[in-house]
């Protein structure tokens, strides 16, 4: 059996299995922990790092440390592209203010799943708190929409003596570029489409307002630094995640200078795009991936990729390949050659993995990290 290295990649709508959302909304929680803030008392450990690119986790009392409000949307129309690049994003954009090296990782442990449903919701005279605005009563595109879908929090710690203290928190805040909706209940759906420059002023003062009331929020302290990270979700039947758009680091009450991310994500094979595309080479290199894979085993339903860019560079690839297969040993032989093709044309240079699965669920994985030109893979067998 191959061993795995464990890849995070900032692939919208995958962001690696590891990371996987759970999905709810605000009229129930599915993280199911502990809310205590409270990582100073005795039973604490980690669980210690697979890579020096990831981090060790927060073990309490023997179990790994949970967060109720993880997976909470404002909304029930989402999808699983969306949840899962928001996480696995959100990550990735904490490294590069936490090292892994030095910071150790903890699920959102200040923000309590009653806290977030309040957010997320509406702000009204009974949800005085809320972050999308009021209700203007109207049904159609008059109407004020739902901005705010999701808040994620992260915490970062470090060891003092024998316990852990906080020591950064990273919010992540998810905004609708369009908000689904129905005029009546179990009604049809609608959708309003909300700007660009109206998605993101209503955001900038949502991560105002979240900063203002962290730095009241008990086990807080008030120059902790706080990284606010901007997401905008993906419509529902996109095959690809949303992205992050901007990010900021501040020490105190205020927000200061926003970073723009040019984060863009493809799906491969492109379709309709134009010979300028700077994924366009891309594209024809997966497209060459998939005719050598077609034509060997006939039995192939479908193949895709998707690729997240930052600033036009490639980070990494998911692809995702769809059989017929039934007999193990058909599976053996095809994901040793997938593991033999994939590296003459997917690219070099960063992490990519291959999840190959069928009506019956996942049947093999092979993936590569970025310094690596060849994949390990596993099948998975019915016993």
């Amino acid at each position: 059996m191959a061993r795995f290295k464990k890849i995070t990649m900032l692939i919208g709508g995958v962001a690696m299995a590891a990371l996987l959302a759970a999905c709810g909304n605000i009229g129930s929680s599915t993280g199911g922990g502990t809310t205590s803030t409270d990582s100073n008392q005795a039973g604490v450990q980690t669980t210690g790092q697979i890579s020096k690119s990831e981090y060790a986790g927060v073990i309490k009392n023997g179990h790994y440390l949970t967060s109720s409000a993880r997976g909470l949307t404002a909304t029930t129309m989402n999808n699983n592209f969306n949840l899962t690049s928001f996480e696995g994003g959100l990550l990735n954009i904490s490294k590069q203010f936490y090292d892994p090296a030095n910071y150790i990782f903890q699920e959102g442990q200040y923000l309590s799943s009653s806290t977030l449903r309040g957010w997320l919701g509406r702000k009204s005279k009974n949800n005085p708190n809320g972050l999308n605005p009021k209700d203007n009563g109207k049904k159609d595109n008059s109407r004020n929409p739902i901005y705010v879908q999701s808040i994620e929090e992260q915490d970062f710690m470090q060891k003092n003596g024998d316990s852990l203290a906080l020591k950064g928190i990273t919010i992540g805040i998810a905004m609708n570029a369009v908000d689904y909706y129905q005029k009546e209940q179990y009604g049809a759906t609608f959708k309003q489409n909300i700007s660009k420059a109206a998605m993101q002023e209503y955001g900038n003062k949502v991560a105002a307002q979240v900063v203002e009331r962290l730095r009241k929020t008990s086990g807080i302290p008030s120059d902790l630094p706080i990284v606010v990270a901007m997401y905008v979700q993906a419509p529902t039947d996109s095959l690809a995640g949303g992205t992050f758009y901007q990010s900021t680091q501040t020490k105190n009450a205020a927000i200061g200078t926003w970073n723009n991310l040019d984060i863009v994500n493809k799906v491969f094979p492109l379709i309709g795009a134009s010979m300028k595309d700077f994924a366009n080479n891309d594209s024809k290199s997966f497209q060459n991936f998939q005719s050598q894979i077609e034509n060997f085993f006939p039995t192939i339903s479908d193949i895709t990729a998707q690729a997240q860019y930052l600033d036009q560079k490639i980070q990494g690839e998911h692809v995702t390949i769809t059989t017929q297969f039934y007999s193990q040993t058909e599976i053996i032989s095809f994901t040793n050659f997938v593991a033999q093709v994939a590296p003459k044309f997917l690219p070099s240079g960063v992490p990519v993995d291959i999840t190959i699965n069928s009506a019956n669920g996942i049947q093999a994985f092979l993936s590569r990290d970025s310094n690596d030109r060849n994949f390990e893979s596993h099948v998975f067998t019915s016993y």
